[in-house]
């Protein structure tokens, strides 16, 4: 099969499932939201405490299973990793509080706009300059160094992971947090959610689905492949919030999201020039660690950790706007991600923008 019909054959399957999803209990606008479901399965794990947004989602567990299994059957497990695992960390933790000043992902975003909220309008403006702005240091040299090949059963302890956290949620131990009320309490029958990740994993393994990197590639190269997927996506949940009389076109009121356009640019804009950086979004970054790339794993991690200080702290939005330490937590974040990219980058440190030697110990690309 031609390459552009996996992709849209996978987000045609993806729409599809966000909205069963929906109609079988998940939150409005949310059949599929990366950092959304994250930030409930940490407030699960009891990482934050935010009782409204506790749930480990079982979405999650099948997408990194069904990843996990497509790229063992197809021989494309790839066990590396050892490149700048602490910098990516704080990358991926300052993208998570761009997305939860948003509230959503990139993929979340795509579905918010199929529902007619605008403000995901605004949310694509900002990922795309903040796409942008990363790709002026990658042309620059920008580079965490090459992943290097690792022992194989490094490759298993993500999986492993996985399997004992759905152990978890099948046990529901007294030490797991369930909410009670608001989104974390809104969900899918488990054991649809997981078939649905199962089947989300699988494709998004196969068609490599991930937004910043075809906005990345549009820019650098006019290659349209990942664009169509999400696009397919797009046209697939517009039709069906149409057809369920769930579309409402409009900035204000919108289900689980706050109007502020400033402050829903800047967030995805973070979001979108941290996950430059990263080598892709949430959810490539989730597929990658279940491929055995361990610096992806370490990825996650970091967007687990930001999305339990958001909440610790106070610095997440919710419908009534964002916060003031969620402003300068943002504002605080590209300065962090400024810094990482400037320190990272050999030609500007060739021009003496940075001390030291740029030719040392940079070596490899974040472009896939």
């Amino acid at each position: 099969m031609n390459r552009k019909w996996i992709i849209i054959s996978a987000g045609v399957v993806v729409g599809a499932l966000a909205i069963l999803l929906l109609r079988q209990g998940n939150p409005p606008n949310m059949g599929f939201c990366i950092a959304c479901f994250l930030r409930d399965m940490a407030g699960g794990l009891g990482l934050h405490r935010a009782d409204t947004v506790q749930y480990i989602r079982p979405e999650i567990l099948g997408l990194v299973l069904g990843a996990f299994l497509t790229s063992l059957f197809a021989r494309e497990t790839r066990v590396v990793g050892g490149s700048s695992p602490l910098p990516r960390f704080i990358l991926a933790f300052f993208a998570m509080i761009g997305m939860l000043v948003f509230l959503g992902c990139p993929l979340r975003m795509i579905l918010r706009l199929s529902a007619g909220d605008l403000n995901a309008l605004v949310g694509l403006a900002g990922l795309v300059a903040g796409v942008a702005l990363g790709i002026i240091f990658l042309r620059k040299g920008f580079s965490f160094g090459r992943a290097m090949p690792q022992n194989k059963s490094n490759g298993y302890i993500f999986p492993l992971i996985t399997f004992a956290v759905l152990a978890l949620l099948l046990a529901k131990p007294a030490f797991i947090f369930f909410s009670k009320q608001g989104p974390g309490s809104m969900h899918a029958p488990l054991l649809t959610a997981l078939v649905a990740g199962l089947i989300f994993g699988v494709l998004a393994q196969r068609s490599r689905l991930c937004l910043v990197g075809g906005i990345r590639d549009f820019i650098l190269f006019r290659d349209f492949y990942l664009l169509y997927g999400f696009l397919a996506i797009l046209l697939v949940t517009l039709a069906g919030n149409l057809a369920l009389g769930s579309f409402k076109a409009g900035f204000l009121n919108q289900p689980i999201a706050h109007s502020d356009g400033l402050w829903n640019f800047l967030g995805m804009a973070l979001a979108g020039f941290g996950s430059i950086l990263l080598g892709g979004c949430p959810l490539r970054q989730l597929v990658s660690a279940s491929e055995g790339n361990t610096d992806s794993a370490i990825t996650v991690m970091g967007l687990l950790a930001g999305a339990a200080f958001a909440h610790n702290f106070g610095l997440a939005a919710s419908p009534k706007g964002v916060p003031a330490a969620g402003q300068v937590a943002v504002l605080i974040g590209f300065a962090v991600v400024l810094l990482v990219a400037f320190v990272n980058s050999r030609s500007l440190s060739r021009q003496g923008v940075l001390s030291g030697d740029g030719n040392k110990g940079y070596t490899g690309s974040t472009l896939p």
